[in-house]
C-alpha cells in the first residue's frame, strides 16, 4: 500500500527517508525500549530515499509499498536517524523507529456517544502504570520486563468507578517517555502512546469501553516542554527558544520565527486524540509555561480548533487546564477577550482543605493558613483575587468575576500535590479516617467538579511519590536525582527521607492494591464516598455553580465551618470539643442526610457535632 511520508526541516538542506528491514515483531506491549541511540528491531540493513522539498519547509516522499506496519526514520543533512516529531508509533521506544498506522482500521463501538456536561462531572484521575498490576508482581520485574498496568488491564477495574458514581475518567500522560515507567510529564513523542503501556489500538479499546459503560475520557497533556532524553525536534526544526525558559527545559517556540509550525504541531495533537481515539477533552499541563507573546494566544487558537472539531464531530469536547496564575481570562469566553477554555484546575481550593486539615503550614501552604481561606474558596474559587500573597512577596491573581463553580476543578488530592510530598503520602497517611470523611464531604459539597485521584476512595496504602526510568542514561538519571534531593534539602530534608525517583521500587511502591479495598478503614472510606457521590447526584443544588448561592460561615478559634448551598448544609466541625452549630434556614423538617460519626445529632436549627465530624443536612 503506498503511503506519503511528509516531515517538517525548513533549514535542511538533504532529508531522507530510511526504511529498516525489520526482523522480529514487537509485542502489543512491548517489554522495555532500545535506548542505544539504534533503531531497534532491525537487522541493520535499510533503505535510504532522498525526500522532495516542499513549499514552507516540509519534505515529502511516497512509497508504494509502505502501508500501515511499515517501519521509517528521517536522517536530516546526513545526520543519524531519528524518529518521525509525528510519530503515531514507537513500538521499539523513543529512540528506535516509527510505525505507519491507519487510525481508520479500528473498529470502534460507540456510535451516538456524547459525553455529559463537565457541571455534573465526577473526574477520577489515573496513572495507567500504576492503576493495576499486582504490586508483589510488580516489584519481582528485572531487567526490561514491565508488569505495571497496562491499557487493556485498566478496563479490568471500570465498573467499580461506574459503581461508585464517577462520570469521567482522567488519564495521567500516555505519549512515549524514556524507559518504562514514569509519569508522563517528559514525553517526547507527543502522538505517540507510551509502548509499555500498550499499542494505539490498545488506548482505543479502553477509552471504547469506557464509552461503553457511560464513561467519558479526559486526557492530560503536556506541551510547554519536553522530556530530556529521546528529544530530536530540535534537530528538524525551531520547536524551542531559547529566549524563555521553564522549570523542566527548553521553552517551546510559539512566538518566534517558524513558530507557525510549531503552534501547528501542538494543536494537531491535541485535535488527534480528540478525533482519532475518540477523547473527550484535554486536560492541560501548566499552561502558565506556555510563553506566547502573539496576538492569538495558542490556548485561544487551541479552543477555538477544539471547538470547530466538536461541531465537526457532533460531541461534547472540553479543555480543562492547569494554571498557577489565577487567571479568570483562561475561562473567559473568547468574545470578551478570554481565551474559552471550559474548566480550571483550583489549587487554591486543594491548598486551603490541605492545610485546614493537615495543619502544615509550610512553603505555598504559609498562603492558607485557617478556615478563612477556605470559605473565601468555597465562595469565589480563588482564595487570591488580587491580594498580597507571602509566599509568592507579590499580589496574586484576579477576581473569576461572572463565572461559575462548573469552570473550576475541587479536589483534596491528585498527583502533583501527593508528588510534591517528599514521600508522596497521601492525605490517608497524614490523617485520621475522621478527616478524611471530612476532605470528601468539603470535595464533594463544594460548588466545583469534584475529582478524585485513584485509591483515594478507600483511602489506599499505595504512596504516589515521583518516579522515572532512566537507567539507559547513568548521567541522566544521577542529574534528575540530584535534582529532586536538593528540591527537598531546601526544607530541612536528608536525601534518606526523599525516594529516591530512578529507584525500580519507588515505582513499585505506587501500584494500587486493590485487594485492600474490602477490608477496614478502606471499605468504610469507599461506603462513605459512595454515598457523597450518590448524595451529589440526586441533589439540584449541589449541582448548581453559582456562587451567589453559597454561603460560608467560619469560626477559626474554635475549628467550626458551616456551609449553605440552597437546600443544603455542611457543617464541620475540626475542633478539639464538642460543638453545637446553628443552621441557618433549618426548621423542623431539616433531615440529616450524612454524618461521619453516629453521635451527630440535630438540635432545633442546629447541629451537635464531636471532634473532627462532618454533617451534610437538608433543608
Amino acid at each position: 500500500m503506498a503511503h506519503e511520508f511528509r516531515v517538517w526541516a525548513p533549514a535542511a538542506e538533504q532529508v531522507e527517508l530510511e526504511l529498516p528491514t525489520r526482523t522480529t515483531e514487537p509485542t502489543a506491549a512491548p517489554q522495555g525500549t532500545d535506548s542505544t541511540g539504534t533503531t531497534g528491531g532491525s537487522d541493520g540493513a535499510s533503505r535510504r530515499l532522498p525526500m522532495t522539498s516542499d513549499d514552507g519547509g516540509w519534505w515529502s516522499l511516497t512509497v508504494d509499498d509502505a502501508g500501515p506496519g511499515t517501519d521509517y526514520l528521517f536522517r536530516v543533512d546526513g545526520g543519524d536517524a531519528r524518529p518521525d516529531p509525528r510519530s503515531p508509533w514507537q513500538p521499539h521506544g523513543v529512540h528506535g523507529p516509527s510505525r505507519v498506522l491507519d487510525h481508520e482500521a479500528f473498529t470502534w463501538h460507540d456510535d451516538g456517544w456524547d459525553a455529559g456536561p463537565l457541571a455534573g462531572a465526577v473526574v477520577y484521575e489515573l496513572h495507567i502504570g500504576t492503576f493495576t498490576g499486582d504490586p508483589r508482581t510488580v516489584a519481582a520485574a528485572t531487567g526490561d520486563d514491565y508488569h505495571g498496568g497496562t491499557f487493556r488491564t485498566a478496563i479490568e477495574h471500570l465498573d467499580a468507578l461506574v459503581e461508585l458514581g464517577v462520570t469521567h475518567v482522567e488519564l495521567m500522560p500516555v505519549a512515549a517517555f524514556a524507559g518504562r515507567w514514569g509519569w508522563g510529564y517528559d514525553g517526547v513523542d507527543l502522538y505517540a502512546p507510551h509502548p509499555t503501556y500498550g499499542d494505539p489500538d490498545d488506548l482505543k479499546t479502553l477509552v471504547d469501553a469506557c464509552h461503553q459503560r457511560g464513561l467519558a475520557v479526559l486526557l492530560d497533556v503536556v506541551y510547554n516542554h519536553l522530556g530530556p532524553e529521546g528529544n530530536y525536534l530540535g534537530v528538524f526544526g525551531p520547536y524551542f527558544t531559547d529566549f524563555f525558559t521553564t522549570p523542566w527545559g527548553d521553552a517551546v517556540n510559539l512566538s518566534g520565527p517558524g513558530s507557525h509550525e510549531v503552534r501547528r504541531f501542538l494543536v494537531d495533537n491535541a485535535l488527534m486524540w480528540l478525533r482519532d481515539y475518540h477523547i473527550d477533552g484535554l486536560r492541560l499541563d501548566a499552561v502558565h509555561a506556555l510563553i506566547d507573546t502573539s496576538a492569538v494566544h495558542i490556548l485561544e487558537q487551541l479552543a477555538t480548533e477544539v471547538d470547530e472539531l466538536s461541531d465537526q464531530l457532533g460531541r461534547r469536547l472540553v479543555l480543562v487546564a492547569e494554571s498557577d496564575r489565577n487567571d479568570p481570562r483562561l475561562l473567559e469566553p473568547r468574545s470578551a477577550g478570554g481565551y474559552g477554555i471550559d474548566a480550571h484546575w483550583n489549587d487554591d481550593f486543594h491548598h486551603a482543605v490541605h492545610t485546614a486539615l493537615t495543619g502544615e503550614h509550610d512553603s505555598y501552604y504559609a498562603d492558607y493558613v485557617g478556615l478563612t481561606p477556605l470559605a473565601e474558596s468555597l465562595r469565589h474559587a480563588y482564595v487570591y483575587r488580587g491580594q498580597y500573597s507571602e509566599h509568592r512577596d507579590r499580589y496574586h491573581g484576579r477576581a473569576p468575576e461572572g463565572l461559575s463553580g462548573a469552570s473550576f476543578v475541587g479536589y483534596a488530592q491528585n498527583h502533583d500535590q501527593i508528588g510534591n510530598r517528599a514521600r508522596g503520602e497521601r492525605l490517608g497517611h497524614l490523617l485520621s479516617t475522621d478527616r478524611l470523611k471530612i476532605a470528601g464531604a468539603l470535595v464533594f459539597t463544594s460548588p466545583f467538579v469534584p475529582m478524585l485521584f485513584q485509591g483515594q476512595e478507600w483511602a489506599a496504602s499505595a504512596p504516589f511519590p515521583f518516579f522515572a526510568d532512566h537507567h539507559a542514561d547513568p548521567a541522566l538519571a544521577e542529574a534528575v536525582r540530584n535534582g529532586r534531593m536538593a528540591e527537598f534539602a531546601e526544607f530541612g530534608w536528608s536525601p534518606e527521607e526523599v525516594a529516591d525517583p530512578e529507584s525500580p521500587a519507588t515505582f513499585t511502591e505506587a501500584v494500587l492494591d486493590w485487594s485492600e479495598r474490602d477490608a477496614g478503614r478502606h471499605a468504610e472510606m469507599r461506603a462513605w464516598y459512595a454515598r457523597l457521590l450518590q448524595l451529589r447526584a440526586g441533589r439540584p443544588d449541589l449541582l448548581d455553580g453559582r456562587f451567589d448561592r453559597v454561603t460560608v460561615a467560619v469560626d477559626d478559634a474554635h475549628g467550626t465551618l458551616v456551609l449553605r448551598r440552597g437546600a443544603v448544609a455542611v457543617a464541620v466541625n475540626l475542633g478539639a470539643e464538642q460543638a453545637t452549630l446553628p443552621i441557618p434556614g433549618a426548621g423542623a423538617d431539616a433531615d440529616l442526610l450524612m454524618a461521619s460519626h453516629e453521635t451527630v445529632a440535630l438540635e432545633g436549627p442546629g447541629v451537635a457535632l464531636p471532634p473532627d465530624s462532618v454533617a451534610v443536612i437538608g433543608l
